[in-house]
This record gives structure tokens, sequence and C-alpha cells, in this order.
């Protein structure tokens, strides 16, 4: 009789496989895997488009002086409110995003950022282009913060800094881009002319992004609770490490953001005496931006993440220095090393935020967004106060304090390090 017809037990020799569902590791996107190309170019774009829209005066500065008879330094707020406006509204976005989900936050600030980019060649006065330029970089503030926590969610640990980088680089372009566009349709046609341009471009990249970017699978949306986020935020802002990360992009932000303000000025000025369209074409230096964030990751593997910032900190440090130069490929090698030493060191910092954060990662890289942009609008005010009183050296020795800043926090970074190395070996 068979066991089964006697009731005893019976012994199962062949085990069938089951397949297990996969873990979230291995259904998140990686290099060559499915959608990974989409989301970069999505991410890239959208990062094209923010950064055309939020600094597309920045190299027209001198016309829009011209326009409406103010100084450098009052034409320099339309720059720093749309980057003040991103500052205080990343993390109230970042919340949404946490509610709402990364994507539907995205495509809602990109939508109402190129509605508004639309609006800002009719603006009659400088307070009018003023107060929409506040507005435009408010709206902007759902991309930054969601686009970084998105790809902490949907993206592998390992290609979590080359993702990032390629988003940074995506901010290059777009800098780049829109500061070379307007600079030579603003000679031909005026200024208002060329942020129209730019909303169109940026128009089209937010159509793209929203047709590419894959839809989230690691989003578990989170409370709005104000006593939710507060302590997230306190937890965060409590995080030595989180601390330091936000200011040093803040310090980044600050020399890039007052370079870039005032350079259209000094070459249009003095002994260089450049055309608008030639003068614009120095943003052209962005490129090596894009080169160096996309190889961000790679410099952390040799340099470890403390020595890349070292290493940024120090390449910004003698950029400065040579622009100080009167011959203007002295003045071009220079403005190539600070983009390159700031993009790098940009991109180390973020992707530090993004996996030092275990929870809250949308609110974590808002307070980073947060930091970076108060930098910038700090360095494009005192910058072009600087210039105003001491001239181009007047705004090297603001950049310079603040790459001080950053090596001064990174080594106390790496003093506390050390002391927790030592503490875990005695222990």
């Amino acid at each position: 009789m068979t066991p089964a017809s006697t009731g005893a037990s019976t012994r199962v020799d062949a085990v069938v496989s089951v397949p297990s569902p996969l873990s979230a590791h291995e259904t998140r996107m990686s290099p060559g895997g499915p959608g990974y190309r989409r989301m970069s170019l999505a991410l890239f774009l959208a990062g094209v488009a923010t950064f055309a829209l939020l600094y597309s005066t920045q190299a027209l500065l001198p016309l829009v002086s011209g326009d409406f008879a103010v100084s450098a330094s009052d034409a320099s707020w339309t720059v720093s409110a749309a980057t003040g406006g991103l500052a205080l509204f990343v993390l109230p976005m970042s919340a949404l995003s946490e509610r709402f989900g990364r994507r539907t936050v995205m495509t809602a600030s990109l939508a109402v950022a190129v509605t508004l980019g639309l609006l800002v060649p009719f603006a009659p006065s400088l307070g009018a282009l003023v107060a929409l330029r506040a507005l435009q970089g408010a709206a902007l503030a759902g991309l930054p913060a969601s686009a970084t926590a998105y790809l902490a969610e949907e993206v592998t640990p390992k290609a979590l800094v080359t993702a990032i980088g390629l988003f940074v680089a995506g901010n290059s372009v777009g800098g780049m881009s829109g500061r070379v566009i307007t600079g030579w349709v603003a000679q031909e046609w005026g200024w208002r002319a060329a942020v129209g341009v730019i909303g169109l471009v940026a128009v089209a990249c937010a159509v793209a992004f929203r047709l590419l970017l894959p839809a989230p699978k690691h989003f578990t949306a989170g409370s709005l609770r104000p006593r939710v986020l507060a302590g997230t935020v306190r937890r965060h802002l409590g995080n030595p490490l989180l601390r330091r990360l936000f200011a040093i992009g803040a310090l980044f932000m600050t020399v890039f953001g007052g370079v870039y303000t005032v350079i259209g000025y000094r070459l249009t000025e003095e002994p260089f005496s450049l055309p608008q369209g030639v003068a614009g074409s120095v943003f052209l230096v962005y490129l090596v931006g894009t080169v160096s964030a996309s190889a961000a990751g790679r410099l952390v593997g040799r340099l470890g993440r403390r020595g890349a910032l070292y290493a940024g900190g120090a390449t910004t440090a003698a950029g400065l220095l040579l622009s100080l130069a009167d011959t203007l490929p002295l003045v071009l090698l220079g403005l190539v090393l600070i983009t390159g030493g700031f993009f790098a060191g940009h991109a180390v910092a973020s992707s530090a935020v993004g996996r030092t954060a275990t929870e809250g990662r949308a609110q974590a890289a808002a307070l980073y967004q947060s930091a970076y942009y108060i930098g910038s609008s700090v360095g494009s005010a005192v910058g072009a106060l600087a210039f105003h009183a001491g001239g181009w050296s007047g705004t090297v020795a603001v950049g310079l304090v603040a790459v001080a800043g950053v090596a001064a926090i990174t080594l106390a970074g790496t003093r506390a390090a050390g002391r927790a190395g030592e503490a875990a070996r005695a222990a």
C-alpha cells in the first residue's frame, strides 16, 4: 500500500521552485537596465528647463540695467528673487511630493514655471519683473528636491551618484544654453525677446520630460500633517553630517552665484568691452560642469567623498585667483576651473544627502536645495554689491571666503569621522 493510502506521512523529494517576488533593489533602475535611459533623459531635460528658466536674466543684467535705468545690484534682484523664491518654497513643495508623488509635483511645477516664463517678457517695470521671477522660482521649487528623492527611490544605490550627476549635468546644460541663447538673441532683438525664447525652449523640455519619465515603482505616500513633517525636518537638522552637507552646498553656490551674476558686467566693460552676444557665449564653459558633474561618481570612487569635496574646493579657488588677470584667456581658464570645481562639489554633496537620509528623503533633499539656493541668492546680491564697491576683486574675495568655508567644514567632517573610527576600534 502506498503511504497515502495508509495515512502515513509522505516525504516530498522533488521540490518545485516558485519564483519569489523581486526585491526592491532588484526592481530599481540601473545603467543598461529597463527605463534607465528614459529616466536619465527625462530628468536631464528637467534640469535643462530648471536652470534655463531660473537664470534666464543673469546674462542679460547689463541690458536690464540699461532698459530700466538701474544699477547692477538692483538688476541682480531679477536673479536673487527667483533663487530666493525657490529656496523658500522647496521644503513645502517637497512635502507635497511626499503626499502626491514625485512625478506629479515635478510635472505641475514645470507647467506653472513655463507659463510664468512666457509672461516674463511683458513685465512693464523692474518691480513687476522681480515679482514674476520670484513666482517662477517658487514654482520651480517642486523640481530639485523631488528629482533627488525620485532618484534615491528608483535607482540602485551604486548608480545613485552617477544618476544625480546626470541631473546636475542637465542643470549645467540649461544654465549654459540659456545664457548663450539669451546673449545672442538679446544682441539682435533685446532682452525681452531673449527670455521669451527661453520660455519656449522650456515648454519643449517640460513636454518631453512628462512623456519620458517612467512611473515610480517604489514611492510610498507620506503624511502632510505638520507635526510629522516638523519631526522629520528636526531629525534631519539634528544630523551633523546632513548639516555639513547643507552648508557646503550653500557655500559652493555662493561662489557660483556671485561670479556668474556679475561676469557679464566685467566682460562688457573695460578692458574687455565684449559685445553682448560674445559675453553671453562665455557661458559655454558650463560644458565643463556637465563633464565634472557626470564624473562625480568616479571622483568619489578614487578620492572618497571628502577627498572629492577638497578637490572641488581647491579647483574653484584656483579659478577665482586666475580670473583676477586682465588677460581674457586667463579669465576664461579661471571660469573653467570655477565651473568644474563647483559642479563636481555640488554633485558629490547632493548625492551624499540622498544616501545619508534614511527617511523623509524629499525633506532632506529640500533642505539641501533650500540652503543651496539661499547661497545663490546671497552670492548674487553680495557678489553684485562687492563688484559695485571694489570691482571684480571684490567679487573674487567673496568667493574665496566661501571656498574657505567649504574647506573648514570638510575638515571638520574628516576629524569627526576619525574620532568615530577611533571610538569604534576602542569598543
